[in-house]
């Protein structure tokens, strides 16, 4: 590593750019007197005095012993983590801080602040604004989820980075959704495996992405000309928790698209994407085209679905497979 680079990497854990320069001649020179390190580094009396106690005080390097004995660096393990430890609760206490300094800006300035509550975003920053909106998730994200695309490349490996953090992901899919070509395969069904909450619904209202209880975003998508080319940006007010009941009522009454974390033994997953369109309430050609097989290939499949659940109709399969866990 350049010295460039470790002294930057020492500053984001609070050390001063002395003590860097310290701490990298100490790799290049020690074991050796402090004066020798100082004129390695390019200090000297109290600059190099200071610069050192501050690596001592964060666990990097031994204390100092009398005047022309050497000094060396120490096993930085736990010293880097007492030092990152702090940093991150500096970083947590400045983001409470400038938090709370805005609400209370919000709170008694709400009158003028009015005119910023709902945010319009258009064009190309509709991207943008989307994927910076996953990444501030803490806790969790609500969303109603239905065609036109927005194209967002990685916008799946986003909701996988969300989850991989530990934040909740509940999703209402529309039908169309599931009918999407590509759709359930490619983006679905790995944020379902990683461990979000999916449900559907034949509709969904509107196209909606709930961060947190802080903002939402609201695509006023154009859906005859499929495209979405404008984004309201919705702050804490009395439009924002309608939206928020909004989705609870619909999470409630949408019929459940995950299942347990293990998979169906013996259960191809082309078996399971059928039963999830089925379930969805899709067609038979929007089944058949997701699948890559004709009808007559389809309707064989659900035969023999249908006769390992002992179902009699397809409703009864939707409903055998949702109580095995299938869905």
């Amino acid at each position: 590593m350049t010295n460039a680079r470790l002294g930057e990497a020492l500053r984001l854990l609070g050390l001063g750019a002395a003590a860097g320069r310290v701490y990298a001649a100490l790799l290049d020179e020690a074991p050796a007197p402090l004066g020798a390190i100082g004129r390695a580094a390019g200090l000297s009396g109290a600059e190099l005095a200071a610069a050192y106690e501050e690596l001592v005080d964060a666990g990097l390097a031994s204390a100092g012993g009398g005047e022309g004995e050497p000094v060396a660096p120490v096993p930085p393990a736990a010293g880097l983590e007492v030092l990152a430890r702090h940093r991150a609760a500096a970083v947590e206490e400045s983001r409470i801080a400038v938090g709370g300094a805005f609400e209370s800006f919000r709170r008694h300035r709400l009158a003028a602040y009015n005119d910023d509550l709902v945010e319009v975003v258009t064009g190309d920053a509709i991207g943008p604004r989307m994927r910076q909106a996953w990444a501030s998730a803490r806790e969790q994200i609500r969303q109603f989820e239905s065609p036109p695309y927005v194209k967002l490349p990685g916008a799946t490996e986003d909701a996988l980075a969300t989850l991989a953090r530990g934040v909740r992901q509940r999703v209402v899919y529309s039908r169309e959704s599931l009918e999407h070509p590509g759709h359930l395969r490619d983006s679905i069904e790995p944020t379902v495996a990683a461990g979000e909450q999916a449900r559907v619904l034949p509709s969904v209202p509107v196209k909606l992405l709930i961060i947190d209880e802080a903002y939402a975003l609201v695509s006023l998508s154009i859906r005859e000309a499929d495209v979405v080319n404008s984004m309201l940006v919705v702050q804490p007010c009395g439009l924002l928790s309608a939206l928020v009941a909004l989705f609870e009522q619909s999470w409630n009454a949408a019929l459940p698209l995950h299942g347990g974390a293990a998979r169906p033994a013996g259960l191809a997953p082309a078996d399971r994407r059928l039963l999830r369109l089925l379930a969805g309430g899709a067609s038979d050609e929007a089944i058949a085209r997701e699948l890559g097989v004709s009808r007559r290939t389809l309707f064989r499949r659900l035969q023999i679905l249908m006769a390992r659940l002992g179902a009699a109709n397809r409703f009864q399969l939707a409903l055998q497979a949702q109580r095995a866990g299938w869905l």
